[in-house]
């Protein structure tokens, strides 16, 4: 009965505040659970045990008061055959007195003892039950306190992970937009370039017509046209044409 006292006090008095850190640190009310299980099957084992303690202190009381009553008829016994002058009697009856007074003083020890264990058994079982109550509360308590970690826990995730994908994406949509605008100043300068390039091919192509041209008009002038006629000799034929009509 001892061990299970014992057993009953190392429960009642466990250092809650290392459990709530054990648990803390594992980030789970497991430890708080498995001590509830514990106590609550200790408390089970203390409720069975101090009814069975009960019992016997009551068997002992009953046997006590019994041998003590006998005794006490034994007493009154004694008196009267010394009285009556029954020495042999008196003497049978004062040996069996004897015996009883010692097994009275026997089941009153045991009594006193069982009481005493009985006692703390309940002592114990109110101890536990009320620990257990705080326990349980406890529990309730952390368990609200995990879950709102938790949630923050997530929340604060979250924003990192945003925080993470904005600077990335502003990162990688700078390059990417630096890179387009890369492409697009040098499409831009081959584009200038080429352009460049035409309209010198354009000044020139016109350039050369405007010469051609200049110098077409001063072969008419000289007589040099590409039909070979001169031109004083298309002037005379054009004479005799207008006198002949």
């Amino acid at each position: 009965m001892a061990s299970l006292i014992e057993k009953a006090q190392t429960l009642i008095q466990a250092n809650l505040h290392a459990m709530v850190d054990k648990a803390l640190e594992s980030n789970s009310v497991a430890v708080m659970k498995q001590y509830i299980r514990d106590a609550e099957s200790n408390l089970d084992e203390l409720e069975d045990a101090a009814a069975t303690v009960g019992g016997e202190v009551k068997t002992l009381e009953r046997k006590y008061k019994e041998y003590k009553k006998k005794a006490d008829q034994l007493d009154r016994n004694i008196d009267t055959f010394l009285m009556q002058g029954k020495a042999d009697l008196a003497r049978a009856a004062q040996n069996e007195l004897n015996s009883n007074r010692a097994l009275q003083e026997r089941y009153h020890e045991q009594w006193v003892q069982q009481q005493r264990e009985y006692e703390a058994l309940l002592n114990a079982r109110l101890k536990l039950q009320s620990k257990l109550q705080t326990i349980r509360q406890e529990q309730k308590e952390m368990e609200a306190l995990l879950k709102l970690a938790e949630s923050k826990e997530k929340t604060v995730k979250a924003i990192k992970s945003l925080d993470d994908l904005t600077g990335v994406g502003d990162a990688d949509m700078a390059r990417l937009g630096d890179s387009i605008r890369a492409r697009l100043d040098k499409a831009s300068a081959q584009s200038e370039m080429y352009a460049g390039r035409l309209d010198n091919q354009m000044d020139d192509v016109l350039g050369q017509a405007e010469l051609d041209i200049q110098l077409e008009e001063r072969k008419r002038r000289l007589g040099l046209s590409d039909s070979g006629t001169p031109a004083a000799e298309e002037d005379s034929l054009e004479s005799d044409a207008s006198a002949s009509s």
